[in-house]
């Protein structure tokens, strides 16, 4: 466990991966450029988000599967993948190929939950078993096990004269059981993630339960999941915009963002009491100073930095590197390009 005022260990971030609906291969080609960006800046670990049914990535793990062909040392992880648009078997042959093909970086970040907007798609995704479906924790549970090596069929052995059947997930990906992570928000899921020990995801977006003080509620489920799994790793998502080296044009659209999202932040949102983190905007010295007075930052020595939505590759391009070379260092981080997770 971090001690509080120790370096910041790892830095990653977080991306949407947005897109064109005319045009889509030129956004997908775009977040491919990030990432391998990303990697030449130094950074320990790139995230990709999904969006079914939007302009964003809606297969986080083929677009990950392509960036393994085109980065070598990158952490590559997706935050988070809900688990109730998947099939945990075929969920975990797919993680295990990509995992394979990037020579163990894959750590990939699920959540649980019935699916966004499920009226609207249960039709289309479930038809006819949409009213007995399950997307609570077993869900979690059956991918987990499929990871591990756990019995997948009762079929092993050679069939016939050409046919030869495992009876676990194939390719078996050494070490992807223990890169899994959660997605968490509660202190229910918190501790879930402890007791079944995985790494948890913390983000800009977590449930009041406790008190209405942001930092004060993330710091609590921290706690919690560092109480059942104290070797754990945690990671923080927050939006941070940099203006280092930001155009006087990119600062005034920046800050435009900000403004337009501060009013959802210190207040709770519908019956789960959900609240909003603020996204920081200044200088990377600004940044820190406000992250540094954050009492779960200063519980955290790994971070996603998220990218803000419908920004313009040239300013991805400014952000990462102002994170990279300004805010980063001043956190205590440093690249270390042949380090691998």
């Amino acid at each position: 466990m971090p001690q509080p005022g120790e370096p910041l260990r790892k830095l990653g971030f977080l991306t949407i991966g947005q897109f064109e609906r005319d045009d889509p291969r030129a956004g997908h080609d775009n977040t491919l450029d990030v990432i391998v960006l990303g990697e030449r800046l130094g950074f320990d670990s790139a995230w990709v988000r999904h969006r079914h049914l939007q302009y964003g990535i809606s297969s986080p793990v083929a677009v990950l599967a392509a960036a393994t062909q085109r980065t070598s040392r990158i952490a590559l992880g997706t935050a988070v993948i809900p688990t109730g648009w998947e099939n945990p078997l075929r969920l975990a042959e797919d993680l295990a190929t990509v995992d394979v093909l990037s020579g163990g970086r894959l750590n990939p970040g699920i959540s649980v939950g019935p699916p966004m907007n499920w009226e609207y798609v249960k039709d289309a995704l479930y038809p006819g078993t949409a009213e007995i479906e399950d997307f609570g924790y077993g869900r979690v549970e059956r991918l987990l096990g499929f990871l591990a090596g756990e019995k997948a069929s009762e079929l092993s052995g050679a069939q016939g004269v050409v046919e030869v059947f495992s009876e676990r997930v194939e390719p078996h990906a050494a070490g992807l059981r223990e890169r899994m992570w959660y997605g968490g928000g509660s202190l229910r899921s918190a501790r879930w993630a402890g007791e079944h020990r995985m790494n948890l995801l913390t983000s800009n977006v977590i449930q009041a339960e406790e008190s209405e003080d942001f930092a004060l509620i993330q710091q609590s489920q921290v706690r919690a999941f560092r109480e059942l799994h104290p070797e754990g790793r945690v990671s923080q998502g927050l939006v941070v915009i940099p203006t280092d080296n930001a155009t006087p044009e990119q600062k005034e659209r920046y800050q435009a963002y900000v403004d337009q999202r501060l009013p959802r932040t210190g207040v709770t949102h519908g019956p789960r009491r959900m609240m909003f983190a603020p996204d920081l905007i200044g200088t990377s010295g600004q940044i820190a100073e406000r992250l540094s007075a954050d009492p779960a930052f200063r519980e955290i020595d790994e971070v996603a930095f998220a990218l803000p939505f419908s920004f313009r590759h040239d300013d991805y391009v400014q952000i990462l590197t102002d994170i990279a070379t300004g805010l980063g260092p001043a956190l205590g981080w440093r690249p270390a390009p042949d380090r691998r997770d």
